[in-house]
């Protein structure tokens, strides 16, 4: 009998749990891992870019101010607010290199946080170092509910002769650089002004202070 010790035909060889388990991602693994990698370099890419653009054009926020209004009706009767308002609204593009298309301007005169009216104003392009003007009127009637506080303030407004009006600007704009445009921004301009009622019907512009407006472009 030989001492070498033979393994017999039907046993069963042991592999242990996961021996091969590295091997079973195959092809999905890899490309998973490709996609990542150029998603990565698309993100890089696209973040010099703008770096680049940023450095070289180094755009500045357009400026707003209300030089001038009018208001030469504002009544109040059993919930009814009759009013005739205008206003010059300016926007300063101070940037050298870079233009601004308004693709929509919505104007609307607020009081006492209600809507009075709404207004579309038209398209524009404004070019570099350029000052635009805007022209919003706003004229007839809209129900008013004041009470308590609001109604306070408004009899003190009414007794003084100015009244405080909100103006806000819901603008979409786009941007441009030399031959290139980019983004669909949509900035919100807010103007809060001290209005004189005149009944003649005159501007009286000494009597109104330019005031600035506050934008925010998120």
């Amino acid at each position: 009998m030989s001492g070498k010790q033979q393994t017999p035909s039907n046993a069963v060889t042991y592999h242990r749990p996961g021996h091969h388990h590295h091997n079973r991602c195959g092809s999905g693994c890899g490309c998973f891992t490709t996609f990542l990698k150029v998603l990565i370099t698309i993100i890089i890419v696209i973040g010099l870019a703008v770096l680049i653009l940023w450095l070289i054009f180094r755009p500045n926020k357009v400026k707003f101010h209300v030089t001038d209004a009018k208001l030469t009706q504002f009544n109040l009767t059993d919930n009814q607010l009759h009013f005739n308002l205008a206003l010059n609204i300016t926007a300063r593009n101070p940037n050298k290199r870079i233009g601004v298309y308004y693709d929509t301007i919505e104007a609307a005169a607020v009081y006492k946080d209600q809507r009075l009216q709404t207004k579309w104003l038209p398209p524009f392009y404004q070019g570099h170092k350029t000052t635009a003007v805007l022209s919003p009127e706003f004229s007839g009637q809209q129900l008013l509910l004041l009470s308590g506080q609001g109604l306070a303030q408004f009899n003190s407004e009414k007794l003084a002769g100015v009244y405080d009006i909100d103006v806000e600007l819901n603008l979409r704009i786009r941007l441009k650089f030399g031959a290139v445009r980019i983004g669909k921004f949509k900035p919100k301009v807010n103007c809060e002004v001290k209005v004189t009622l005149s009944s003649d019907g005159s501007s009286a512009p000494s009597l109104f202070q330019s005031t600035g407006c506050d934008i925010d472009y998120w």
